[in-house]
């Protein structure tokens, strides 16, 4: 498999407790950091879209054209893991969402710029 680019979604196996699951992802390095490194930087994907959002949480606008199964909210938990850890490249996000993923991103890392959820029209 190619290297992902930042803003892929992808599938990959995350070790929990009891066993390895997979789940979705998106891919937060760059190319040049996965060109020269054996890891992968990637946001956690979750379809607990209901409820409670943290304000470093978006959820997808476009869920669809990032062919994910089910609406779903990114999270700014930003996890590490070897480049195995990918299993596959399932889509991408939009312009609109990937921004807003930066965002939330860059919120979350007390870095300049608001999270793009607070601008959402209702």
């Amino acid at each position: 498999m190619t290297l992902p680019e930042p803003g892929d979604v992808v599938v990959c196996r995350f070790p929990g407790v009891a066993e390895t699951k997979r789940r979705p992802a998106v891919v937060r390095s760059s190319v040049e950091y996965q060109a020269t490194r054996p890891d992968v930087i990637m946001g956690i994907l979750t379809t607990a879209v209901a409820g409670e959002q943290a304000g470093t949480d978006h959820v997808l606008m476009d869920w669809r054209d990032a062919n994910l199964r089910r609406p779903s909210t990114f999270r700014a938990f930003i996890v590490t893991g070897p480049q195995t850890t990918v299993i596959s490249r399932v889509g991408r996000l939009t312009d609109r969402d990937w921004q807003a993923v930066r965002e939330c991103v860059n919120r979350a890392l007390a870095t300049s710029g608001p999270c793009a959820t607070e601008h959402q029209a209702g």
